[in-house]
C-alpha cells in the first residue's frame, strides 16, 4: 500500500528515467562503481554492512541461530574456496545452477531459464564482472521490483560448511555467478531463508519485468504445445512443477524419477519424426542437476534408436545432467501447471522478441475510501481502484485462426517475502475485468500495437 507522496514521487522518478534497467535504483543507496573504486584505492576487499556474515543473515526459523542447519556455517570467498574461482566461465548455462541446502527451486529454475536468452541474462548479471582485473570483492546484479529496476550491491562472502558452498553452486564447483546471484536476491529479501518456498512465476518477474500467465495443464487448451513453442521462440520464461496434495508429498519422488511439489524449468519444445510420425517433444530441466525422467523420450530410452542422428544431435541428448525430454502427451499428464512469463519491451530491445506495449498503475486499498471489498459487497465495490484501456488492434498471427486483441493482467503485492520472518502471509487480493458499453464515455489508455499488457501494483 503506497501514500499519495509515494505515488508522486515515484512518478517524478519515472519521468526522470530513474527505475529503467539503465538508471537503476541504487538498493541501500549503495553504488556499485563508487564502493569498487574506493576499495580498489585503499587496497581492501569490499565488506557489505547492509549483509553482514551472521546467523540474521542466514534466516529466522530453520535457518536461524540456534538452527542445527546453520552450525559449522563459515563465510567464505570464492578466492579461498579454490585456487582459480571464475565468476562466468565459458557463458553462463545451466549446469551452473545446482540446489544446495535452501528450499528455492523455485528461483533456480527461474535462473536456470534465463540461461537461455544471453541477452535477458545481461539485464540480471552487468558484464565485466571477474575475480582478476579490477578485483575487489564486490559484484552487483539487478532485479525488476514491483515497477522499476533495482541494483543490488554484494561482497563475495558466501556461506560454506567443511569447504563447500552451503546453497547454490556450479557443477564444477569453480564458478560463482549463480550463487553470488541467490546472494544478492537474498539480500533484497532479507536473508536466505526468506527465500524458501515459492512459484518460478515471481523469479521470472523479478529477473525480466515481464509478466506471468498460468495454465492448469488437466485442463490443457487445444495448441498449448504452440503456445509452449512460440514462446520459447519469443524469449518468453518457462517453469512447471507437479501439484502435492499434503506436506509428505513435498519433493517426494515418482516411480518416473520426477519430483512432486518441485519447480523445474521448460527449456525446449520440438518436433521429430518417430516411425514415420511427428512426435511432439518437450525439454525440461530440474535445478538439482540430477534426478531426471525414466520414462519415454528419456536419456538412453529406446525411442532414440528410432531417431535420425540429425535431429538427434540438433537436440542436444545427454545423460544426467538434470535436462531430459519427454513426449508432449507425458508433460501434461505428469505434470499440474505450466507457467510463462511473457516479456515486455523494456526487458529486451529488439524487433522480434517482446511484442507487447506495457501500460503500469499504481493504486492502493485505503480503509473508509478505496478498500471496497469483493463482489459480495455491492453497496462498496464500485468505490474499489479502477482502471480503463481500450483494445484497438487485431493480432497478426493468432492461434486459433480468429481475430481478437490478446492482452495480459497482473496483480502484484509488495514486500509479501519480506513479511515471512514475521509470521506475515500474503493478503487475500483479486480484481474483476468488465467490458465497458460503447455508449460509455470514458478517459481510457490507448494501445499504440497489436498487444499491450497492465500490471496493477498494490
Amino acid at each position: 500500500m503506497t501514500s499519495t507522496a509515494d505515488r508522486l514521487a515515484h512518478q517524478k522518478k519515472r519521468e526522470e528515467g530513474i527505475g529503467t534497467n539503465q538508471k537503476a535504483v541504487k538498493f541501500s543507496q549503495q553504488d556499485y562503481e563508487t564502493l569498487r573504486q574506493q576499495c580498489l584505492e585503499r587496497g581492501g576487499l569490499f565488506e557489505d554492512n547492509c549483509f553482514l556474515p551472521e546467523s540474521k543473515s542466514l534466516g529466522f526459523n530453520e535457518l536461524g541461530p540456534y538452527s542445527a542447519k546453520t552450525r559449522g556455517v563459515v563465510w567464505k570467498r570464492p578466492t579461498e574456496l579454490c585456487s582459480n574461482p571464475k565468476f562466468i566461465d565459458d557463458g553462463a548455462t545451466r549446469t551452473d545452477i545446482c540446489q544446495g541446502a535452501l528450499g528455492d527451486c523455485w528461483l533456480l529454475a527461474a535462473i536456470a531459464s534465463l540461461t537461455l536468452d544471453q541477452r535477458i541474462l545481461a539485464r540480471v548479471v552487468p558484464h565485466g564482472q571477474n575475480f582478476t582485473e579490477r578485483y575487489a570483492g564486490i559484484f552487483h546484479f539487478q532485479f525488476w521490483q514491483f515497477g522499476e529496476w533495482v541494483d543490488v550491491v554484494v561482497d563475495d562472502r558466501l556461506p560454506t560448511r567443511e569447504g563447500k558452498l552451503l546453497f547454490v553452486h556450479s557443477a564444477e564447483g569453480s564458478e560463482f555467478w549463480s550463487a553470488l546471484l541467490e546472494k544478492a536476491y537474498a539480500k533484497v529479501y532479507g536473508c536466505y531463508e526468506a527465500l524458501s518456498g515459492g512459484n518460478t512465476i515471481e523469479g521470472f518477474e523479478d529477473f525480466t519485468g515481464g509478466i506471468a500467465e498460468v495454465y492448469t495443464l488437466n485442463k490443457a487448451p487445444p495448441k498449448l504445445f504452440q503456445i509452449i513453442k512460440k514462446a520459447l521462440g519469443l524469449g518468453s520464461l518457462l517453469g512447471c512443477s507437479i501439484d502435492i496434495t499434503n506436506a509428505y508429498e513435498t519433493e517426494a519422488v515418482t516411480a518416473l524419477k520426477l519430483v512432486k511439489g518441485h519447480a523445474y524449468s521448460v527449456t525446449g519444445a520440438e518436433e521429430v519424426n518417430y516411425l514415420g510420425r511427428q512426435v511432439e517433444l518437450v525439454r525440461i530441466r530440474n535445478p538439482w542437476g540430477q534426478v531426471e525422467w525414466t520414462g519415454s523420450w528419456s536419456d538412453g530410452s529406446s525411442e532414440w534408436n528410432h531417431v535420425s542422428k540429425e535431429e538427434k544431435s540438433k537436440l542436444n541428448n545427454k545423460a544426467e545432467d538434470g535436462e531430459f525430454w519427454m513426449s508432449y502427451s507425458d508433460f501434461i499428464r505428469q505434470f499440474s501447471t505450466l507457467e510463462i512469463c511473457n516479456l515486455t519491451p523494456d526487458t529486451i530491445m529488439s524487433n522480434d522478441v517482446g511484442h507487447w506495449n506495457h501500460y503500469q498503475f499504481e493504486g492502493m486499498w485505503r480503509v473508509g475510501s478505496t478498500a471496497g471489498g469483493c463482489r459480495n459487497n455491492q453497496a462498496t465495490f464500485s468505490s474499489n481502484p479502477q482502471y480503463v484501456v481500450r483494445l484497438e488492434d487485431v493480432d497478426d498471427d493468432p492461434l486459433d485462426g480468429e481475430d481478437g486483441c490478446t492482452f495480459l493482467v497482473g496483480l502484484m503485492q509488495k514486500d509479501g517475502r519480506r513479511k515471512k520472518k514475521l509470521n506475515r502471509n500474503l493478503e487475500t487480493i483479486g480484481y474483476a475485468i468488465y467490458k465497458v458499453p460503447d455508449e460509455v464515455c470514458i478517459y481510457t489508455v490507448h494501445a499504440s500495437n497489436q498487444r499491450w499488457e497492465v500490471h496493477l501494483l498494490l
